[in-house]
């Protein structure tokens, strides 16, 4: 029987975690595990990995879970292996064989079919999924054998690469947006080649700016002294590079404090011709105050950290 890990002090914690996650283990496990190891109070993440997948898995951590929505909606690559022939009921490893055929496709006949996922295309959820219906998700229908109709939904392919095939296994580069389920993926093109196919391997290597170059795994978590563990979190604002940035003095940045909306040009913000979501910093020590909205020369407070 497994050891309970024994109970420690939470303490406030503040920033992202890059995660290498391990196959086999699910987002919320992973999430878990690491919020023991740095004896964080509050933690969340920015989207699920499925158990059998790797990869990048952003974990926020107190300040910074405010601005995890952001990366729920942000574009995301993957690199996957399609296994052709064998099709299962989760359209990946998880799942039971249900259908073997033959495959004999050329690279030719591979480039035409990957050229008609590209762009804007439409994907029926799969019913091994989180989405809910009345309230349950669909995958505890699936699991008591029932199938439920469930309607496409537009996502796009911003780039589908062939990395390589060696039958029976396609190895791809999916570049999408949010939404995209690249079990689906592989499964329709799959389809598209008229054998049938499924998930053999799937890694997430980008979501949003972030990529997995400088994400760590559990285990070099674990290995670091826990004093000096923190250190290895991206600051908070790591979650906002894309947004332009706007500079307030100590009189402004303690009024945008306040949740007071602040003029540009009269207030003396140099916004410049900037329009949307933004970042706003205290000029002074360069503190991330948090996200604001800029619409018709106002700067409107949005989520703001806690100082």
């Amino acid at each position: 029987m497994a050891q309970t890990p024994p109970k420690k002090r939470r303490v406030p914690v503040h920033g992202v975690l890059l995660l290498d996650k391990p196959a086999g283990l699910s987002s919320n496990d992973a999430l878990g595990k690491a919020k023991w190891l740095l004896n964080a109070q509050k933690a969340g993440h920015t989207g699920t990995l499925d158990p059998f997948a790797t990869g990048l898995l952003p974990l926020c951590f107190g300040e910074a879970t405010k601005f995890a929505q952001d990366l729920l909606e942000a574009d995301k690559t993957y690199e996957t292996i399609v296994h052709l022939g064998l099709a299962t009921t989760t359209g990946d490893t998880e799942g039971e064989v249900v259908e073997t055929r033959p495959v004999d496709v050329s690279l030719t006949q591979i480039e035409t079919v990957l050229e008609r996922f590209r762009g804007d295309i439409l994907q029926v959820p799969p019913m091994h999924s989180a989405l809910k219906r009345d309230g349950k998700p669909l995958y505890e229908y699936a699991r008591a054998g029932i199938t439920l109709e469930r309607e496409a939904r537009a996502v796009r392919i911003h780039a589908l690469e062939l990395l390589g095939y060696e039958s029976p296994y396609l190895r791809l580069r999916v570049a999408c947006s949010k939404g995209t389920y690249i079990r689906v993926l592989g499964e329709d093109i799959g389809a598209a080649l008229d054998c049938g196919g499924h998930l053999q391997m799937l890694r997430r290597t980008v979501v949003g700016n972030l990529t997995l170059s400088g994400a760590i795994t559990l285990e070099q978590l674990e290995a670091v002294a826990e004093a000096e563990r923190t250190a290895l979190l991206a600051p908070v604002d790591a979650l906002l590079s894309t947004f332009p940035e706007v500079q307030l003095d100590e009189e402004l940045a303690r009024r945008f404090q306040h949740g007071q909306r602040l003029a540009v040009g009269r207030d003396g913000i140099a916004a410049g011709d900037v329009r949307g979501r933004v970042r706003v910093y205290r000029a002074s020590d360069a503190a991330l105050l948090g996200t604001a909205l800029v619409q018709a020369g106002v700067l409107a407070p949005e989520r703001l950290v806690a100082q």
